[in-house]
């Protein structure tokens, strides 16, 4: 099932993601600039090690991993935190420790034509629907 993970995906619908934000502590500025992007995300994968890059107008991000292993990034919103892949058939999950700040949680679900990504801060869930390119 890893390779229904591998390609790029296009927001198409979000519900929920500014809540999300502010439960982060995202200040107004960066949450309405969150807010009218329109990601796109690739997956790709070579030797065991994935790379997950973002791309929206304002700011390009890319995470390199393997699964099950943690390692330190910087998030789009500037937290530092450990993270955490793991994959269990179509369903990669991703759970940040934050150094400082609440922990997130994200569940995407992979599909042959979309990419369901439910993104979780404490009891607040954001859904984001992304069409494969």
């Amino acid at each position: 099932m890893a390779s229904l993970i591998i390609g790029s995906f296009t927001l198409v619908k979000s519900e929920n993601f500014d809540e999300f934000m502010k439960a982060l502590g995202v200040g107004m500025v960066m949450r309405k600039m969150g807010n009218s992007a329109t990601p796109t995300v690739t997956f790709t994968e070579a030797a065991g090690e994935y790379t997950m890059k973002t791309v929206t107008t304002f700011k390009t991000s890319e995470v390199k991993f393997k699964l099950n292993t943690p390692f330190k990034e910087t998030t789009m919103d500037g937290r530092e935190a450990e993270s955490t892949f793991t994959l269990d058939g179509s369903i990669l999950t991703q759970i940040q420790k934050a150094s400082k700040g609440p922990d997130v949680k994200y569940i995407r679900e992979f599909t042959a034509n979309e990419l369901i990504t439910t993104c979780e801060v404490g009891e607040v869930k954001s859904i984001r629907t992304y069409k494969r390119n």
